[in-house]
């Protein structure tokens, strides 16, 4: 397409000897947090709405481009070979579309069949764990759910949420012992085992738990904002603020 190859052709004009000398000092290193960025603003416009998406997406796809760019120029890879091996890989995984369609009938057949390829891959070959293959880079809530959901796949799951429930209760009592004696160092340990049962809950509700939590997130603010918009902080006591925030909840 003459317009991606005008984007790819770009970047490497901007990269050149007689291009941008910020661009030119960027490595794979120096774009990590761009990317986590770009990515942000992608999800953030898309809770937003409107036409901002668009203009979020380029800059995620110039990220991708950027870095296939750089590299290129190291002798390791092009944009090209990250479209052809994403393409393969769709063929790849997509049985039911490009060969057999009678493999799979529903979206639960078509997910066993993608892990059923996905795990007989090269780049799944040297795995020792079930566990591998998950991002230690991955947010913490991510993570977590991850590493539950490739355990509940050989059977080690909770058989029936009444017993995550009595896991997220038996992890409030531990926390709450560490707190009453003082031991702040066993209290953050409780409180991780704590959090990790609360996306286990989650995860048994089939609720995402990063939304779930930007959700109350959102809410906070929306309440908070109203207290501060009905009060001075400098002079309001406590109790008139907890007054403001139940007025908030209406």
């Amino acid at each position: 397409m003459e317009k991606f190859e005008n984007l790819v052709n770009l970047i490497k004009q901007l990269r050149s000897p007689e291009g941008c000398p910020w661009d030119r000092e960027q490595t794979l290193e120096t774009l990590k947090p761009h990317l986590l960025e770009e990515t942000y603003e992608v999800l953030e416009a898309m809770n937003e709405g409107g036409d901002n998406l668009k203009s979020e997406l380029g800059d995620l796809l110039l990220q991708i481009v950027f870095q296939a760019n750089i590299s290129e120029e190291k002798n390791e890879f092009s944009i090209e070979d990250v479209i052809d091996s994403i393409s393969e890989k769709m063929i790849r995984r997509h049985p039911h579309v490009f060969e057999d369609k009678n493999i799979a009938s529903n979206s639960s057949e078509v997910l066993i069949n993608w892990e059923r390829i996905k795990s007989e891959e090269k780049e799944h070959e040297n795995r020792k764990s079930v566990l591998d293959g998950i991002p230690t880079s991955f947010p913490a809530l991510l993570r977590a759910e991850k590493l539950q959901k490739k355990a509940s796949k050989v059977g080690f799951d909770w058989p029936e949420i009444h017993g995550v429930i009595d896991k997220v209760e038996e992890e409030i009592e531990e926390l709450r012992d560490e707190i009453v004696s003082n031991n702040l160092e066993k209290a953050q340990e409780e409180l991780g085992d704590l959090l990790f049962a609360l996306v286990n809950l989650a995860r048994h509700l089939n609720i995402n738990p990063e939304i779930c939590l930007n959700k109350a997130s959102d809410k906070f603010d929306k309440r908070f904002r109203y207290v501060e918009s009905n009060c001075d902080f400098e002079k309001a006591s406590l109790e008139e603020m907890d007054n403001l925030w139940e007025e908030a909840k209406k």
